[in-house]
């Protein structure tokens, strides 16, 4: 497929409700998604400002390729691997958040780290960390963020520091189309969010005023995440105006998740199996979450989880200005 072909689909008109095989559905979405991958792939690469099409050209394809999924049934969609969601954030963007929250240039973090940041554990703690950031986390119909849709988002401000509480908190519920009122809310089984959690509620791919506010929250102040390339992959594909801000250096990403696994030596000599860096199990070793608790995958809740997990370790690690005793990192 070259970039006209691409382009074609992007601007072909849908007609929702045309009766059509598993094949040919399945043909068309493939199609769909080869297109985004081209597209999304030299807008990336193409010099900001100097883009051969809007972003907004991907964003409409990947709606449109939602509502294709919809007719397939994302029941018949769970486990085919895609190109869209990222399985972790570039190392650049790990070294860039150590540097923000140590106010020091990123050239200085990234050659403590060394070669594919194996040694990023180390610039975790060469200095003391400081500033305010933005805990984000969503729940949502599927793994891919071009195939589903974002149903429950939660967010929080919070400085880092030893004492400080999440503060400035919203929750919110985004609606899916009506077909899954009968068919049920996908991976419920997850996040245990109903219809009746959705029913009346706005998309978030037209709340509007829910996209200016989260952008300008995200420039302002770093996004924390676990896994926060879960969350960066489906903001591309689902948030207006993220990708170029993005890709012009406006916004700093501080995965959790790898402060975990840098940080906590449990998360280096744990069994895999046993998912050592998972938020619920790295709070349990913190504290953060009491016996009998669980984790309840919801955005706020998760959040303000995070948030104080992430607070726990950063104490623990005696990472705090006025600290002493500095932690020594574990071993690569």
């Amino acid at each position: 497929m070259n970039l006209a072909q691409a382009l074609e689909i992007a601007g072909a008109v849908s007609l929702p409700g045309l009766v059509a095989d598993d094949a040919t559905l399945n043909q068309e979405r493939l199609a769909n998604e080869e297109a985004l991958e081209l597209l999304a792939d030299i807008w990336r690469n193409a010099p900001a400002g100097a883009e051969p099409f809007p972003f907004d050209t991907v964003l409409g394809l990947a709606d449109k390729n939602r509502a294709l999924c919809d007719q397939i049934g994302a029941e018949h969609l769970r486990g085919i691997s895609s190109p869209f969601l990222a399985r972790r954030l570039p190392d650049r963007d790990l070294c860039r958040a150590v540097a923000w929250m140590q106010k020091r240039p990123i050239e200085d973090v990234v050659r403590e780290a060394g070669p594919e940041a194996r040694d990023l554990g180390v610039a975790y703690t060469a200095a003391p960390i400081s500033g305010t950031v933005c805990g984000f986390d969503i729940e949502t119909t599927s793994a891919d963020p071009v195939r589903g849709y974002i149903v429950n988002a939660g967010i929080a401000l919070m400085e880092l520091a030893p004492k400080a509480k999440p503060e400035n908190a919203h929750a919110a519920y985004f609606g899916i189309p009506e077909m899954y009122r009968e068919k049920g809310v996908p991976l419920a089984d997850i996040h245990r969010i109903s219809w009746k959690d959705i029913a009346g509620k706005t998309p978030f791919r037209e709340s509007h005023a829910i996209h200016e506010a989260l952008l300008a929250t995200f420039i302002t102040v770093p996004l924390v995440a676990h896994n926060a390339a879960f969350e960066d992959s489906w903001l591309t594909f689902n948030l207006p105006g993220y990708a170029q801000a993005r890709k012009e250096g406006r916004i700093v990403i501080i995965d959790s998740r790898d402060i975990c696994r840098r940080l906590d030596p449990d998360a280096r000599s744990l069994p895999h199996d046993q998912k050592p860096a998972a938020l619920e199990n790295w709070a349990r070793r913190r504290r953060t979450l009491r016996e009998g608790q669980v984790e309840k995958h919801l955005g706020l809740d998760d959040v303000k989880l995070m948030l104080k997990t992430m607070q726990a370790e950063f104490k623990k690690r005696k990472m705090f200005p006025g600290q002493k005793d500095v932690y020594d990192p574990v071993p690569s």
